[in-house]
């Protein structure tokens, strides 16, 4: 059994910078695509943004991209979302997304069926 455990939610201030992770464990994935994506109250999970398995490609949402940056460590399992300059409008849980075999296209990697296992998600909240 695959499990996915994110972390470093919480609660900033507009304009401030977090660093979430998510630990793999049960198996590596280090030639799998790892996702993020969020979900505001009231709102549907949106794809926020993905890494290759050898996390040389990355893929972001227009909504983060220059803001936001995944990044991994193969040996640790980990996979990372920078978030810098955030907004009011990226409150949300933060969910992170495992899948073993994806085909590199934007459209497969957006859609959170592509997607095999997630983590529980964890909390950021942006005051204004």
């Amino acid at each position: 059994q695959v499990q996915l455990v994110e972390s470093g939610g919480g609660l900033v201030q507009a304009g401030d910078s977090l660093r979430l992770s998510c630990v793999a464990s049960g198996r590596t994935f280090s030639s799998g695509v790892m996702g993020w994506f969020r979900q505001a109250q009231g709102k549907e999970r949106e794809f926020v943004g993905a890494i290759s398995g050898g996390g040389g490609i990355t893929y972001y949402a227009v909504s983060v991209k220059g803001r936001f940056t995944i990044s991994r460590d193969n040996a640790k399992n980990t996979v990372f979302l920078q978030m810098n300059s955030l907004k009011p409008e990226d409150t949300a849980v933060y969910y992170c997304a495992a899948v073993e075999v994806l085909r590199w296209y934007s459209f497969l990697i957006s859609k959170s069926t592509s997607y095999t296992y997630w983590g529980q998600g964890t909390q950021v909240t942006v005051s204004s």
